[in-house]
């Protein structure tokens, strides 16, 4: 995985009508004319929306006699997943770090005191 084919994956994710035929892909094969049906657009433009899903490698085109149906080619989803994978355990570690961190708070706090009515006292002085 390059950058650049991180770059094209995201590009063609980020297109509501590209994921709706991913998601529809997910369910099986599927031809243009089918892919087309829940859309109020012309099968010219979703040709342009598969075009740049196969040059993303996420929709592969078969050939099946006279008709040329699309499959899912999740792969690059996969890529995508991975490279999210890191930051996902970023925060992990931050929030676990802030639970660590929040328990300390609370074990050096007296018992009986919360910080929040104190302040709230200290306004009515």
């Amino acid at each position: 995985m390059t950058p650049d084919t991180l770059s094209t994956t995201f590009a063609a994710l980020a297109d509501p009508t590209r994921r709706a035929i991913l998601a529809r892909l997910a369910h099986g094969e599927a031809t243009v004319t089918e892919l087309a049906e829940p859309f109020s657009m012309s099968l010219p433009a979703i040709s342009k929306h598969l075009k740049v899903l196969e040059k993303a490698g996420l929709v592969a085109r078969e050939a099946k006699a006279q008709w040329r149906p699309r499959t899912l080619a999740a792969g690059p989803m996969k890529d995508v997943a991975d490279w999210i994978e890191t930051y996902r355990r970023f925060w992990e570690e931050s929030l676990e770090r802030m639970d660590d961190y929040l328990r300390e708070l609370q074990e050096t706090q007296p018992k009986g005191t919360n910080p929040q009515s104190r302040e709230k006292n200290d306004g009515k002085k």
